[in-house]
């Protein structure tokens, strides 16, 4: 005879309309990218209650989401590269090299250092955690509350139900600028698109033979070919992993609308864009690639879509030049690197000893008082921006932004002592550890 097996109770429950929960901090941050994360690890260590938003499910936005699979911007220039990055650079670069998931390797006259998107997205969950910062993930933007020159909170919804976050300070890392449109203050779009890549995996291919593959050799042969497979872009890269028999492809090109409608085609393109790619990899080199299979497609990778109005602009001369501006954060020595036309990349290499600096006026929208942009959504004229948009320099912008609202406290961000905020950030300005 069988036992009755007991059913779990259940409740009633009705949902109140406009019922929102509440939360509070020191320091709230939108988008939970590279950026966005490095600001939340900061400012925890300064002692700050930190609230890390964003709409996705994991964290990490397109470095662990876009497949991007390389850490550019972190080393200086030359035969002998430095490390022009710290703060969380230093655990998460310790970490990853303890866990066998990541490998330099040479590139635009310095080192870039490739490494597995899993690993890095684990690294960041238990960091966080550890440090104690509240995540709200599957987050969206709903509005920005303001009094003045001062952002007061945000209103946001989940699946779970509606939340309020009011904060001292606010950090807008989501790339687009989310935070400070929203709000109300001006922002910059281009008025040509600049280009995303849907990047992609592989797996099933000859790893030795892809490795000794002559890549300038599969650029002009990529040039030659692209209109027989139907290909967008016209130049592009494959890298393997070393050892884990996965490659990344970096070689379409697709418009980053800002609408959602046009995002998600954009997204489907780029999925189609990928398998004409693969296509061409097969066609080609079948020695190689013959038996080679999609393992999956990242996110649509967002280079430069919507931008804050800053106190500064970067501009592409004092790049060129290696200007140091009077409240410089944090240094760079990655090209100009413009992904304005479809069929191609404008690439722009610097010298051995150089170095561009980015101004903290750059990251202050010229409205706001407590809110500081970091990541791709800091004010550069195009071609500027292009060159410090990249993951290391936008770990240095997420230190820089919780450095800043740590000395400002209540007050306002445009008014803290520079040569203060300059002695805490001196690693990213100053130190030179070898690659």
């Amino acid at each position: 005879m069988n036992k009755a097996y007991p059913i779990p109770a259940t409740r009633i429950v009705r949902h109140q309309p406009g019922a929102a929960q509440q939360l509070g901090a020191d320091i709230a941050i939108l988008g939970a990218g590279i950026a966005g994360v490095s600001a939340a690890l900061e400012a925890a260590r300064l002692g700050r209650r930190v609230i890390l938003i964003d709409a996705g499910a994991q964290l990490g936005g397109q470095s662990t989401q876009s497949l991007i699979g390389t850490f550019c911007g972190l080393y200086s220039n030359g035969p002998a590269p430095y490390r022009v990055v710290y703060g969380m650079a230093d655990a998460m670069l310790r970490d990853l090299r303890a866990m066998d998931a990541v490998a330099p390797r040479r590139g635009r006259n310095t080192v870039i250092l490739m490494y597995q998107e899993q690993a890095l997205a684990r690294w960041m969950e238990q960091a966080l955690i550890a440090a104690g910062v509240t995540l709200l993930l599957g987050s969206s933007l709903l509005a920005v509350h303001r009094s003045d020159a001062r952002v007061t909170g945000l209103s946001l919804a989940s699946r779970h139900g509606l939340l309020d976050v009011t904060a001292q300070g606010f950090v807008d890392a989501s790339g687009d600028a989310a935070l400070a449109y929203a709000a109300g203050f001006a922002c910059r779009e281009p008025e040509s698109p600049i280009m995303g890549t849907l990047m992609f995996s592989i797996e099933n291919f000859d790893e030795a033979a892809a490795m000794a593959l002559d890549r300038w050799a599969m650029q002009r042969r990529l040039a030659e070919q692209a209109a027989h497979y139907g290909l967008v872009r016209k130049d592009g890269f494959v890298f393997a992993f070393p050892g884990k028999g996965q490659a990344l492809v970096n070689m379409t090109h697709v418009q980053t609308p800002l609408d959602a409608a046009g995002h998600a085609l954009a997204q489907i393109e780029g999925r189609a864009q990928a398998d004409r790619v693969l296509a061409f990899l097969r066609g080609e080199y079948p020695l190689v690639f013959g038996a080679a299979r999609v393992r999956s497609y990242g996110l649509l990778g967002i280079r430069q879509t919507r931008w804050i109005c800053g106190r500064q602009q970067l501009d592409v001369a004092d790049v060129r030049a290696g200007t140091r501006p009077a409240d410089a954060v944090l240094r760079c020595s990655w090209p100009i690197e413009l992904h304005d036309r479809a069929d191609d990349v404008h690439w722009e290499e610097f010298g051995d000893d150089h170095l561009h600096y980015l101004p903290f006026g750059a990251m202050l929208p010229q409205e706001a008082e407590n809110l500081v942009a970091a990541g791709r959504c800091v004010d550069g004229d195009p071609a500027a921006l292009s060159s410090v948009r990249v993951m290391g320099p936008c770990i240095a912008m997420g230190a820089a932004a919780a450095q800043a609202l740590d000395l400002a406290g209540a007050g306002s961000v445009a008014q803290i002592d520079i040569a203060a905020l300059q002695a805490r950030l001196a690693d990213n300005l100053e130190r030179c550890e070898p690659a």
